[in-house]
């Protein structure tokens, strides 16, 4: 076969990761199993049946797969059969007219000497390689979106509960400083806890919204109706329990495990193969032509096997002269794979950095969230202390006020950061490329 042969590309990539120094066996096998959340589980188990996305994915490699089957067809013999009915008249003082029937088989079969089909069909094979990696990363990207969009809801249920639980305390607060007005507290007291009353309730419908948008997001990446998921959703429930460690592989089993890496490796290797078949059309064709038939002056004598016709050999076609026109396509197909090559290196560079970051991300969040714990115990204790000051009459109340709301101001970051913290670990889930091995099948196509 004419052209370059392929050969996988070798491009270099870090020992280990730089924001990590653990060197773990890789397991990310449906990594949303790991949070132990059943509704999540159904959540993206539902997904994978149903998301429009992943629908048009499989369409498209059922697409590259009939393609493929066009290609191949090329190295086999084509056989048409044809028949045709003349009336025919010859000039002349006496004319002579007559009828013609003809029926019969002509084959021909081009003899791939120079490979052309067969790059055509290796080229054929590394796009349904490239398709089926496609549908595997948009697989990675609905469960990710799933997860990333309940993890989100229930970071805000979350943050609803705080805020209600906030103004009960807060509302306490109130009726304190009204019970002791006008003897042992000002107007203005009784104003500052009745505003901060107001401020905390103020978030209670910006969360709402927010949470019920989460809910459409989930409904849509179902494909069902935004609000069909609403009822069985809005019953708060705690964040999931993110896994204590993260097993992160090393960087060279990126390359071989992430989707999208894979697919540009396999674009490669189908512009490599396309430069061969542009070559080939340097090189004459051979082919073996023949047909078979038979032809009569009357319709009955089609089935007379005296009235056949044949003829059998050998054809050649060499485009001698066509102005430049095949090495011009070859020199297009040869920057075709170049652009092909660059951009798996860029794709190998951003996978990189897609994990780099994610880590990154999740480890520092991580020490956020401790901070944020220590920070929740003692505003907590100062809430106390200040309110229990506030009743003896040893502070005023703008204390009692600062104190509950960098309560409620911290007790809100820790919900984010816990959110965070568990959003960045899907992220890097994500950025590992996981969650495909199990893929379901490729369904046929439906009548829709």
């Amino acid at each position: 076969m004419v052209g370059p042969d392929y050969k996988p590309p070798q491009y270099p990539v870090p020992q280990v990761w730089n924001s990590t120094t653990a060197i773990q066996p890789v397991a990310l096998t449906n990594w949303w199993t790991k949070f132990n959340d059943a509704q999540l589980d159904s959540l993206i188990a539902r997904a994978i049946t149903t998301n429009l996305d992943l629908k048009l994915a499989e369409s498209r490699v059922r697409q590259a797969r009939a393609t493929r089957g066009l290609a191949a067809s090329g190295f086999w013999p084509g056989v048409d059969a044809s028949g045709q009915y003349r009336r025919q008249s010859t000039g002349g003082e006496v004319p002579v007219t007559g009828d013609m029937y003809q029926a019969g088989l002509d084959a021909a079969w081009e003899l791939d000497l120079f490979g052309g089909v067969r790059r055509g069909i290796e080229a054929a094979d590394a796009d349904v390689r490239a398709s089926v990696e496609n549908r595997r990363a948009v697989l990675i990207t609905v469960a990710a979106e799933v997860a990333l969009n309940y993890l989100n809801l229930r970071g805000y249920q979350q943050q609803l509960a705080i805020a209600q639980a906030n103004i009960v305390a807060q509302e306490r607060s109130a009726e304190l400083t009204r019970q002791r007005f006008p003897a042992f507290a000002s107007k203005l007291d009784v104003v500052n806890a009745e505003a901060q009353v107001a401020t905390t309730r103020a978030a209670l419908p910006v969360l709402e919204s927010a949470a019920r948008r989460t809910m459409f997001a989930l409904g849509v990446l179902l494909a069902r109706e935004p609000a069909a998921l609403t009822a069985e959703l809005e019953t708060a429930a705690p964040l999931p329990v993110t896994p204590p460690e993260v097993p992160v592989g090393l960087p060279a089993e990126l390359l071989r495990r992430r989707p999208d890496v894979r697919a540009a490796e396999a674009a490669l290797h189908g512009a490599t193969a396309r430069i061969g078949v542009a070559t080939a059309d340097l090189f004459p064709k051979f082919s073996l032509t023949g047909n078979l038939g038979t032809s009569s002056d009357t319709g009955s004598g089609l089935v007379n096997w005296n009235n056949r016709f044949y003829s059998f050999g050998p054809t050649v076609a060499w485009n001698l002269f066509a102005a430049g026109r095949i090495r011009a396509n070859i020199e297009a197909q040869n920057e075709a794979e170049r652009q092909a090559w660059l951009t798996y290196q860029k794709t190998v560079l951003a996978a990189l950095g897609d994990v780099e970051g994610a880590l990154v991300a999740y480890v520092k969040e991580q020490q956020h969230r401790q901070a944020l714990l220590a920070a929740v115990a003692a505003n907590q204790e100062a809430v106390v202390l200040a309110t229990r000051l506030y009743a003896e009459g040893h502070t005023d109340f703008l204390n009692v006020v600062a104190a509950q709301r960098a309560l409620y101001s911290v007790q809100d970051a820790l919900v984010q950061s816990e959110r965070s913290v568990a959003t960045n670990l899907i992220a890097l889930y994500k950025a590992l490329g996981g969650g495909w091995e199990t893929e379901p099948p490729i369904p046929p196509r439906d009548n829709r």
